[in-house]
Parts: structure tokens; C-alpha cells; sequence
């Protein structure tokens, strides 16, 4: 046998850079109906209705208010869906996204 110890040579595996996140964020309007924001809210995000209720109110007493994070791209197509039922149903109601920072 050999005086010499042989060590495995380590083998480094590259890190998987995970893909920047966006917030789905929903803006206050004064027309949209309470219950038709929760409805939407429910379909699009599954929130239970604790949830879409609370993320209701923020919105209407801040302004805006932070729904969900998604990456980018499945963040643009649920804020796009859930406006999309807002406006079919004739409402001014808008969701838009924007990089978490």
C-alpha cells in the first residue's frame, strides 16, 4: 500500500440563481364594488375571505396594497387576469406588478 492518502477531489456545484420576484399590488379605486374585490381576489390569488377582505380594506384605506409575490412573469399574468375581470364586468379595478426589493 501507498504512504500517500488520497482525498476525493471535490466536485463544485454550480448555484442556481433563483428568478427576481414582483409584487402583485392592488390600487384603490372609488367605484369598484367591496364584494366584487373580494370576489376577484378569491378567484385569482385563492385567498380565503379573511384574506381578500383584509387586502380589500388596505387597499381602500391606503391606497394600494400588496396582494401576492410572484416572479415576474407569473406576477404580470394574475395582475393582468384579475383586471381583465374588473374591466369585463365594466370596473375601473387595476392591479399592477413592480420588482421586490
Amino acid at each position: 500500500m501507498s504512504d500517500i492518502d488520497v482525498k476525493p477531489e471535490t466536485i463544485a456545484k454550480p448555484k442556481t440563481k433563483q428568478p427576481p420576484l414582483h409584487k402583485v399590488i392592488l390600487l384603490n379605486d372609488d367605484y369598484t364594488p367591496r364584494e366584487f374585490v373580494v370576489v376577484v381576489l378569491r378567484a385569482v390569488f385563492h385567498t380565503t375571505d379573511e384574506q381578500a377582505y383584509g387586502i380589500m380594506l388596505t387597499a381602500h384605506q391606503r391606497g394600494a396594497c400588496v396582494v401576492a409575490v410572484f416572479t415576474r412573469e407569473i406576477a404580470e399574468t394574475k395582475a393582468s387576469e384579475a383586471t381583465d375581470l374588473g374591466r369585463r364586468a365594466g370596473h375601473p379595478l387595476t392591479f399592477t406588478t413592480e420588482p421586490e426589493e
